[in-house]
């Protein structure tokens, strides 16, 4: 007959685990997370029609964010008209009309290298999701 391992606890008091503490929360789930690929919900909905009414335009992947009903690609190729000398235009889709507005007048005044460079740049950080809408969500893709 061959003897069992050694425990390290031959022949001493069995373990007793400490009792909880105060606000000790056990590790593990603390809710069920949705089935797979029950989120992002799909294009055009949930199955049945189902759109979810607090995001009508979706929900940003990593966030969970809802989107803004304007888009980026939109508000980015306006605000690149600045070339021709109408910086602002992307602005003011967006909803930032004063903004927008001021950055039309100085283009229109100075018909400058500066109004260019601002339109370039600001069009940059639309495209790249830099640029939320004035509500804060972030602008969908697509047009």
């Amino acid at each position: 007959m061959t003897e069992p391992p050694f425990s390290g606890n031959e022949g001493g008091p069995s373990y007793t685990p400490p009792p909880p503490q105060p606000g000790y929360v056990p590790p593990g789930p603390q809710y069920a997370p949705p089935p797979p690929g029950a989120y992002p919900p799909p294009a055009g909905g949930y199955a049945g029609g189902y759109v979810d009414p607090a995001a009508p335009w979706g929900r940003h992947p990593v966030t969970g964010e809802p989107f803004s009903e304007k888009s980026k690609v939109v508000g980015g190729l306006l605000q690149l008209l600045g070339l021709f000398g109408l910086v602002g235009i992307g602005r003011i889709y967006l909803g930032y009309t004063s903004l927008g507005v001021i950055q039309l007048v100085v283009g229109l005044i100075t018909c400058g290298i500066g109004a260019i460079i601002w339109g370039i740049v600001d069009a940059i950080l639309i495209l790249t999701d830099k640029v939320r809408d004035p509500e804060g969500r972030p602008l969908r893709d697509g047009t």
